[in-house]
C-alpha cells in the first residue's frame, strides 16, 4: 500500500508545486527554496545530527526550550530543525540563529527522503505533534534511526480516518520508538490506530514550559507607555479570515461604553496583513501599523501588528487578550503564551486543537471562553470595570501554568535513551 501512496504522491507533485506558486503570490517566500523540498542542497551541511521537525511557528516556539536543553546536555552534537512553512523557517532562524542548521522538510517521496537521510545521517529523529509521514517513518525503521514523536496529539476526526486504513498506518507507527502524548485521550487514540502500547506514554504538553524572559515583560510595559499611552488595550492574536470582521464590529459597539478602548490585531498569517489593513479602513476606522513606527493617538481605533516575532512583547503590553482561530472552525491556537505572560485571556468556542488545555484552564477559572459575540462583549465590560477580577484571573492563569510545567525535562530524559 505504501507503493501506491508513493505513486499518488509523485502524480500530485505538479499540483503541489502549483499550490506553492499560488501561495507565493501573497507570501513570496513560498516561491523560494523549492529544491530543499526535494532534499537537493548546494551548501555543506552537518551529519550525525539530532533532527527535530516542527511544522510551523507554533510548533517551533514550543520546541525551542527543548532544543536549548538538548544543546546544554549534548554540546558536541549538531542539531537540525526542519519546518514546512516559511514563517516557521523565519522563526527558527530568528530565535536559534546559527546554533542549529535549518532546511525545509522534504516531501515524503522515497528518493527525497533517501537524499535527506544520506545528507544529514540523523542519529535521532524527533517529530513534534501530529506529523505522520509513511516513507520517512519507514526509512527510519529500516535504517535503525530512532524515531520519536513528542507533544503528540491526535484528534478524534484524524483517529477515525486512520482507523479506516489499519493495514497501512499500523506498520508505519510500528517504526516509532516513543510517542510522548499530550494527554491520555491522545495516547488512547494512537493505540487505537495501531501504535504499540509499550511505546505510548503520556507526558503532558511542552507548551506549558513556555519561556517568558523578564526582558519581554519590561519591553511590553515600555511599549504600552510609548505606543498606547492611557488606552485600554484589547489584543486579538492569531486571527483568521472572517474573524477580524467580528472584532471590528464589536469594537465599534464596545467603544461607545469604553471610549479609551484600543483594538490591537495580530493576523495569524503575514500574507493577510494588507487584507486586514484594507478591511479596517473600509470600516471607517483609524489605523496605525507597527511598520509605520507611529504611536497611537487618542483618535486611533486599531493598531495592526504587521511584523513577525513580536507577539509575546505585545501580549505584555495588553490589558486583555483574545486568542483567535477560535471564533471560526480552525481548532484554536495556543492560549498558554498570554496566560504565562500574565494577561487575562479569552478565547472562542472552537478549540479542538487545544481541547484538554481549554477544559482544564476553565475548571480553574483561569481564562474565559466566549461562545459568541454577546459573550465577548460581556467579558470585555466585566474585565474593564473590575480590575480586581482582572488581576485575579491573570494570577490564576500563572498558577495553572506553573502546576503543569516540567514536561520538557521528562522528554529530555526519555530522548537521552536514544541519543
Amino acid at each position: 500500500m505504501r507503493v501506491l501512496y508513493s505513486c499518488l504522491f509523485y502524480l500530485l507533485i505538479p499540483a503541489i508545486l502549483l499550490r506553492l506558486f499560488w501561495r507565493g503570490i501573497k507570501a513570496p517566500d513560498y516561491r523560494h527554496r523549492w529544491l530543499e523540498r526535494f532534499a537537493c542542497y548546494n551548501n555543506k551541511l552537518p551529519t550525525d545530527v539530532i533532527w527535530f521537525h516542527a511544522v510551523s511557528v507554533g510548533e517551533a516556539e514550543a520546541l525551542f526550550p527543548l532544543v536549548r536543553q538538548i544543546q546544554q546536555q549534548h554540546p558536541a552534537i549538531p542539531l537540525l530543525i526542519t519546518t514546512t512553512t516559511p514563517t516557521g523557517s523565519a522563526r527558527v532562524k530568528a530565535v536559534m540563529k546559527d546554533t542549529v542548521s535549518h532546511v525545509y522538510l522534504p516531501y515524503d517521496l522515497p528518493d527525497a527522503v533517501k537524499r535527506f537521510m544520506h545528507c544529514f545521517k540523523p542519529r535521532l529523529a524527533v517529530i513534534v505533534e501530529t506529523e505522520i509521514w509513511p516513507n520517512l517513518f519507514s526509512y527510519c525503521g529500516e535504517n535503525n534511526i530512532p524515531l520519536c514523536m513528542i507533544n503528540a496529539r491526535l484528534s478524534e476526526k484524524s483517529s477515525r480516518r486512520y482507523q479506516k486504513i489499519p493495514s497501512f498506518i499500523a506498520p508505519v507507527l510500528a517504526r516509532v520508538k516513543l510517542i510522548a502524548a499530550q494527554s491520555q485521550d491522545d495516547a488512547d487514540r494512537f493505540i487505537a490506530i495501531g501504535a504499540k502500547t509499550e511505546t505510548v506514554k503520556t507526558f503532558g504538553n511542552i507548551k506549558f514550559d513556555v519561556e517568558i524572559p523578564q526582558a519581554i515583560i519590561e519591553q511590553g510595559s515600555q511599549l504600552k507607555t510609548e505606543l498606547f499611552g492611557n488606552r485600554f488595550v484589547w489584543l486579538i492574536a492569531s486571527t483568521h479570515k472572517h474573524e477580524e470582521a467580528i472584532f471590528l464590529s464589536l469594537y465599534q459597539d464596545i467603544k461607545q461604553r469604553i471610549p479609551e478602548l484600543l483594538l490591537v490585531i495580530v493576523p495569524r498569517h503575514p500574507e493577510r496583513f494588507s487584507e486586514v489593513k484594507t478591511l479596517t479602513e473600509q470600516q471607517g476606522l483609524t489605523l496605525v501599523t507597527r511598520t509605520s513606527g507611529a504611536s497611537c493617538r487618542q483618535a486611533s481605533d486599531v493598531y495592526l501588528l504587521d511584523t513577525m516575532g513580536e507577539l509575546k512583547m505585545f501580549y505584555a503590553a495588553a490589558d486583555i487578550a483574545f486568542v483567535g482561530g477560535s471564533m471560526v472552525n480552525t481548532g484554536g491556537h495556543n492560549i498558554l503564551e498570554p496566560v504565562a505572560i500574565g494577561v487575562p485571556t479569552l478565547f472562542g468556542p472552537y478549540m479542538s486543537n487545544f481541547k484538554q488545555i481549554a477544559e482544564n484552564i476553565l475548571k480553574q477559572d483561569a481564562a474565559i471562553q466566549c461562545q459568541n459575540s454577546k459573550a465577548i462583549t460581556a467579558a470585555i465590560y466585566l474585565l474593564h470595570e473590575d480590575p480586581v477580577y482582572r488581576k485575579n484571573l491573570a494570577e490564576k492563569g500563572r498558577q495553572f501554568i506553573s502546576r503543569n510545567q516540567g514536561v520538557i525535562t521528562k522528554i529530555c530524559v526519555a530522548l537521552d535513551d536514544f541519543v
